[in-house]
């Protein structure tokens, strides 16, 4: 057995995703566009403590390139 946490295993990068944003808020620095709120801990966290579940609608950015 490894230790890890089936949360661990499921986790949500915010920041890979193309519905996270970050805000003018000092107060709610973290925003999620697909579920509509900011808050001041990742929308994933939020997410998972709210609902139980991984973010559902996590949808991973296109990469730009610079070439």
């Amino acid at each position: 057995m490894t230790g890890k946490s089936k949360t661990f295993d499921t986790r949500v990068n915010c920041y890979e995703c193309k519905h996270f944003y970050v805000t003018w808020d000092a107060q709610m620095p973290r925003g999620c566009r697909a579920f509509g709120f900011k808050s001041a801990a990742l929308p994933s966290i939020v997410v998972k403590q709210s609902s139980g579940t991984p973010c559902m609608k996590f949808v991973k950015k296109e990469n730009k390139g610079n070439g």
